[in-house]
Formats: C-alpha cells, sequence, structure tokens
C-alpha cells in the first residue's frame, strides 16, 4: 500500500470494540479487574493503555520498527534512549547535536559516570579516533540542526556493529516518510512527535523506536519506572495529526524546495542551507539515504545586524517567530536566541550558528504565498 493509505489503514485506527472511526481517549488512569488474581489486559495507564497503544503500533508500522515507545516529550525519548548507558560507558556525540541534547549530555551524563566526547561527524576519521574500549553508543542526527549538516549513516553504523556499539539517530527533521534509519542499520531511532509527525503545534511529545528485543524489554522497564508517559489526550491528537501526514509533509516539502531555491538566487541572502539543494556538500550522501531534501531549511541574511533582522523578520506576515518546527504553518525561528541559546557563544561559533541565522520550517501554504512575503519582506531590509 501507499504511505497515504497506509497512514489510514496500516494499523488500528478503528476501535475493536465499538467500531468508532477514531480510536477513542481511554482518558482512565486505572482500569476494573473482573476478579480476584485476574487481569484485563490492561491495569494501570502507567503501564499500557489502548490509545497510547494504538499509537505505538501507528508508529512502528510507518518506521518499518518491531518495537515503538512514545514519552512525555523528544527531550524524554532522548533521555530514555541515553540512559540504555551504564556507569563507565562512553557515548559519542556530533559537535552539532541538538542544544537540548547537548545539555543533557553534558550537565546529566556526567553525574552517572558516563564519558561524553563530542567530535565532527563530516569523516569516519575523527568518530574512529574518538573510539575507546569504553565506547558503547554512538550518537547520529542528520540532517542536523540548524545547519543542516548530513550524516553519512552507512559507514558508521559499520563500525559501530564491528566494535558491539549502538547506534542511535535523531530522525526528527525527516520523519519516518522520508529516512528510516533503522533499515540503514541503526540500533534505535528517535523522533520529536511534537513536529511533523503531530503536525499541528499543539503537542509536545516524542518517540523511541528500534528492531532489537532486548532493548525494547529496557526501554519498556524504562517507559514505567521513569513514569515520564505520554498522556491519553496527548497520543489521541498524535494518531489524529499522523492520518495526514503525508500530505503534509508533501506541501512541506515541496515549499522548502522552492523556497531554498528562491532563497539562493536573492541577492540579499548570504548562504542557504537544505540537503535537497545539488550544491549542498552532503547532497549526494543525503539522497541515498533519504527521499527528499525534507521540509527545513536555514539561512543567513547577508550583512545583517540585529535591526535588519527584526526589519526582516516583523514584515514577515505569514510565519510566526517561534521556537519548534513541524506545524501545519510555517515558523520562522533565530537559533541563536531559540533552540542554541542554552550554549555560549563560543560554542555557537564553533558550530557556525552566527547571530544572523534563520530557520525555517515549512508549512503546507500556498508556495507562490510564501515566496511573495518573504519577497517583500527582504525588500525592507
Amino acid at each position: 500500500m501507499g504511505i497515504n493509505t497506509d497512514l489510514l489503514h496500516g494499523y488500528p485506527v478503528i476501535d475493536s470494540h465499538t467500531g468508532a472511526s477514531s480510536i477513542p481517549k481511554y482518558q482512565a488512569s486505572t482500569f476494573n479487574s473482573p476478579a480476584l488474581g485476574t487481569n484485563r489486559d490492561y491495569m494501570y495507564t502507567r503501564f499500557g493503555n489502548p490509545t497510547i497503544d494504538a499509537l505505538q503500533d501507528g508508529l512502528a508500522k510507518i518506521a518499518d520498527a518491531r518495537f515503538s515507545f512514545v514519552f512525555s516529550s523528544g527531550m524524554a525519548a532522548i533521555a530514555n534512549a541515553l540512559m540504555l548507558l551504564n556507569a563507565g560507558d562512553q557515548v559519542i556525540f556530533p559537535i552539532e547535536v541538538y542544544g537540548g541534547t547537548g545539555a543533557f549530555a553534558t550537565k546529566i551524563l556526567p553525574k552517572y559516570g558516563i564519558d561524553v566526547v563530542f567530535t565532527a561527524y563530516d569523516q569516519l576519521a575523527n568518530i574512529e579516533q574518538a573510539l575507546t574500549p569504553k565506547t558503547k553508543m554512538i550518537y547520529v542526527e542528520t540532517p542536523s540542526n540548524p545547519l543542516l549538516k548530513v550524516t553519512d549513516m552507512q559507514p558508521i553504523v559499520t563500525l559501530a556493529k564491528a566494535h558491539d556499539i549502538l547506534t542511535v539517530a535523531d530522525n526528527t527533521f525527516m520523519t519516518p516518510l522520508y529516512q528510516k534509519p533503522l533499515a540503514l542499520g541503526c540500533d534505535i531511532v528517535i523522533e520529536s512527535l511534537t513536529k511533523f509527525i503531530n503536525g499541528h503545534s499543539d503537542v509536545v511529545a516524542g518517540a523511541v523506536l528500534t528492531n532489537n528485543q532486548a532493548i525494547a524489554e529496557e526501554l519498556s522497564l524504562f517507559q514505567k519506572e521513569f513514569g515520564s508517559i505520554l498522556g491519553v489526550e496527548d497520543a489521541w491528537l498524535v494518531l489524529r495529526g499522523m492520518k495526514t501526514m503525508g500530505l503534509r509533509m508533501q506541501q512541506s516539502k515541496h515549499n522548502a524546495q522552492r523556497i531554498a531555491t528562491f532563497l539562493q538566487a536573492h541577492p540579499k541572502i548570504k548562504q542557504v542551507y537544505f540537503p535537497g539543494l545539488p550544491d549542498h556538500p552532503n547532497h549526494d550522501v543525503h539522497m541515498r539515504q533519504a527521499e527528499n531534501g525534507g521540509a527545513v531549511l536555514s539561512f543567513e541574511i547577508a550583512d545583517a545586524d540585529k535591526a535588519r533582522l527584526n526589519t526582516f523578520i516583523d514584515a514577515l506576515q505569514l510565519p510566526i517567530f517561534a521556537v519548534s518546527l513541524g506545524g501545519v504553518g510555517s515558523i520562522l525561528s533565530h537559533p541563536a536566541t531559540m533552540s542554541h541559546a542554552c550554549l555560549t557563544a563560543k560554542e555557537r561559533a564553533a558550530q557556525g550558528v552566527t547571530d544572523s541565522l534563520l530557520r525555517l520550517s515549512c508549512g503546507i501554504e500556498d508556495t507562490e504565498d510564501l515566496i511573495a512575503d518573504l519577497t517583500q519582506a527582504l525588500a525592507k531590509i
């Protein structure tokens, strides 16, 4: 079946008890037991809930995963995956890893005796040099946030398997529709459901997916005992959002490709970062492991000081100016003061996150309207 059919029929979308066309919100903390020593399929929502299970089944389906676990935020998903590490282990991260992941790595993991190494992923040799007998996990994020740097996953997976090391991939920017790290050999995939999968900027949620049963058993334990479960209402909203995900992503990625091409030719734009552009440094690698360039791009305005940036941002009429990404409406962000504000100026500079950098998550507006809006805003600076 095609992806839009799968998103509507490939997992439980009809309530088996009533025939309701939408899985109900089983808004209950506990479930009645029929008799002493006898339980139904569900006992307590922290241990399992029909609405949450339906979402987990749907995510597993679209990601081609055996096991799926949802959490109360993308950061909760990231944290639970990283807690698979033990005291004395080492984990390797890319220098330009998501700010929240970087903060967790530097401020929390060392408290548990876990060593953290950051290195550039542009050459496999950098990762090889960082390996020690303690290395138990290599963390990948491709494309990266916010400069859309591309990491070639296949060589990293091969290296990791040769040393019995887990590979974890944050796949939020591309979603399971357009990139499948599990199929490329990664052990664990993280998705921020807050973004494109839910797609309506009204839920905070995350997921961890794997095909490894031993890993799944640990994640199941973490989901119960750490307690960062997804609420029933939010699970239902993500199920609703997934139904139109294929159509939404088709328009969003189309908009990103057109806008990246438009901005690249504009005289007031210094640089465009988008893996769908043929001159992106790793365009060929990206198109080998993903289906398209995705729906997020970043760009730098030439000679941009704070006043010029504010003029441009204030002039825009369609995108909202906010953190996050992946909504039906376009979202413009300023990484230096938003997603990467937790980093020092020196750390941002090392990653290439300049004060003139803006990130655009493309929504489903008509392409011509978005380009017209960008045109008039650029004309005012």
